[in-house]
C-alpha cells in the first residue's frame, strides 16, 4: 500500500556553513531512486575534488525504505550517519544530502563533527523548504475534439491536475486524482460531457497539490 503523503526537499540547492575555520557546505536534490542519489552524490564530489571529506546521506521511498550514509573518511558515526538521522527526523524522503568539508586547521571531536554534520543538514532543509507530495491515481479521459477544449477548461477550473493532453483521432485527458476524489469524479466527468467522455483508470503517482 502506498503512503497517502511524504515530504521532500522543495528543489535542489546549496546551504554553506563555517565551524571553527572549517567549510561545511550542504548540497541537497530531491531524487527519484537510488540510481539518481548516486549520481547526485558523484557530481558533487567532481564538483569538489579538493575537499577534505564529501560525505553523504539519502533516503528514498515514501516510508522511507531505502536508507545509505557515508562518513567519506570521517571518524565512524560522526558524519553520514548525524546527516541520515536529521534527514529521517524531519521526515523528508525521496531526497540526497552531500555535506562537502574543507578543513580549517582546528580538530572538531566527535561531539563537534556531530553537530556539524547533522546542523548544516538542517539548516539546508529550512533555507530551501519541504513540500508535502500526495499520492493520486491516474486517470485518462477520452473525449472527442468538439468537447475537448471546454472540458479541459472544466477540470483545471475545478483544480484537478491535469498532466497531459494529447490530439489524437480523439482527444486523451491524463489526470491525477486523490483516491477519494474517483468516484466523484466519474460522476462529474459524466455531467460535464453529457456521457460522452470515457474514464480508464490506470497506476499511481505522486505529486503536489
Amino acid at each position: 500500500m502506498m503512503q497517502e503523503r511524504y515530504l521532500t526537499v522543495a528543489r535542489p540547492g546549496v546551504h554553506e556553513v563555517e565551524i571553527s575555520r572549517s567549510r561545511f557546505i550542504c548540497s541537497l536534490a530531491p531524487v527519484a531512486d537510488e540510481a539518481e542519489a548516486q549520481a547526485f552524490v558523484r557530481r558533487v564530489r567532481a564538483e569538489h575534488p579538493t575537499a577534505t571529506h564529501n560525505c553523504y546521506a539519502y533516503v528514498i521511498g515514501a516510508d522511507g525504505s531505502a536508507q545509505k550514509a557515508s562518513d567519506d573518511g570521517e571518524p565512524g558515526g560522526t558524519a553520514g550517519v548525524p546527516m541520515l538521522q536529521m534527514l529521517v527526523r524531519r521526515e523528508v524522503r525521496y531526497v540526497a544530502a552531500v555535506v562537502t568539508r574543507y578543513y580549517g586547521g582546528v580538530k572538531l571531536g566527535a561531539g563537534g563533527l556531530i553537530r556539524a554534520y547533522g546542523g548544516v543538514v538542517g539548516e539546508a532543509l529550512d533555507t530551501l523548504g519541504t513540500v508535502t507530495r500526495h499520492r493520486f491515481r491516474l486517470a485518462t479521459v477520452t473525449v472527442d475534439h468538439q468537447r475537448a477544449g471546454k472540458l479541459e477548461n472544466d477540470l483545471r477550473a475545478t483544480g484537478r491536475l491535469v498532466r497531459e493532453v494529447d490530439y489524437a483521432e480523439a482527444v486523451t485527458i491524463e489526470v491525477a486524482l486523490p483516491e477519494a476524489d474517483v468516484e466523484p469524479f466519474r460522476g462529474w466527468l459524466a455531467d460535464a460531457s453529457s456521457g460522452t467522455a470515457a474514464l480508464t483508470l490506470g497506476g499511481e503517482t505522486y505529486g503536489t497539490v
